[in-house]
């Protein structure tokens, strides 16, 4: 419908000004669901338009890597884990982060409570569910953190299951313990029909190896362009705007979001729930990176043991505030 609005306002020439609003391609990391409300909310509310930008937001998905697609110039900006991110630049890849509007991490092990799970030592000897693509650089800093192989089953091992983006793995019982974020799959298992006192969680923040999600990133030689930051300023600043909206008005954000759903899979409970968790996240943040967090993600990707995610400090070049100055 909402293409059908602009189509018509185009028609009669209602579409736009004289001049032309700058362009900026968003990829997300993964579908469209209230995980990225800010930026639909940014783009409803009329905050990008206002920052002269014509914003195109696009869905990620399981085929879809957000490095892989800015690398290849299919965006200017995405949104990525920190892990992912870092791994990455130390491959060659040289990406920056611009600001991060979500302060903590929403990432849990979720597990049977009749496995006999009840402290993280208990994990040992089980078959643990993991996403990968980069998702799985958390948990295997983790594992090694507690001196835990990830070489299969033992005294002082564990199987990982290379777990899909669903929560099947624990409801058929293939793994006592599957990898969930807190706004997403946790609900999932639950409207399964499982009841939380069934389960145990291990949420990452608690653990103490919680690594940074959704930051905002851009290939490093793109900085060098004044044209370039000024436009990141401006979708920086309006996208945090959506954020805090979002966090303020979290029924009507999860509702926005539904709207831009083109696949039709997202339910109103569950975006409603999910955007209540997210802003959990996301409060705290007015969106520029703290470095303190920063520096935490890196050393616990460094205790990595013989297999670290990032073999050495990315330094502070990894990072900037040239962008998120504007929100100081």
């Amino acid at each position: 419908m909402k293409t059908k609005i602009i189509g018509a306002l185009a028609a009669v020439g209602l579409a736009a000004p004289a001049w032309a609003a700058d362009d900026v391609t968003l990829q997300l990391k993964w579908v469209t669901q209230a995980q990225f409300a800010g930026y639909y909310v940014a783009l409803e509310n009329g905050y990008y338009e206002e920052a002269d930008l014509d914003v195109t937001i696009k869905p990620g998905g399981p085929d879809i890597a957000p490095t892989q697609v800015i690398a290849g110039g299919g965006a200017d900006v995405t949104v990525e884990w920190m892990p992912a991110a870092l791994a990455a630049r130390e491959k060659g890849l040289p990406l920056v982060n611009i600001a991060q509007p979500f302060k903590s991490s929403g990432m849990m092990l979720t597990c049977w409570k009749d496995a006999g799970i009840e402290t993280p030592d208990d994990l040992k000897n089980r078959t643990l569910g993991v996403w990968f693509f980069g998702n799985e650089f958390p948990f295997m800093s983790w594992m090694s953190s507690m001196g835990i192989s990830t070489d299969g089953k033992s005294e002082n091992g564990v199987e990982v299951l290379k777990q899909g983006f669903n929560v099947d793995p624990l409801l058929q019982r293939q793994a006592d313990c599957i990898s969930t974020m807190t706004y997403n799959e946790y609900w999932q298992v639950i409207d399964a029909g499982v009841s939380p006192d069934d389960l145990v969680t291990f949420k990452y923040e608690d653990q103490g190896v919680a690594t940074l999600e959704d930051g905002l990133y851009v290939l490093e030689d793109r900085l060098d362009d004044p044209a370039f930051v000024d436009k990141m300023q401006r979708f920086v600043d309006a996208s945090m705007k959506g954020w805090k909206w979002a966090e303020e008005n979290p029924e009507e954000a999860a509702m926005i979001v539904l709207d831009y759903d083109e696949t039709g899979a997202q339910t109103e409970t569950h975006q409603k729930r999910m955007m209540g968790e997210v802003a959990k996240l996301t409060a705290g943040s007015n969106g520029a990176l703290d470095p303190a967090d920063f520096e935490r993600t890196v050393q616990t990707l460094l205790a990595g043991g013989s297999d670290p995610v990032i073999t050495a400090d990315p330094g502070d070049g990894a990072w900037t505030h040239a962008v998120s100055d504007v929100l100081n």
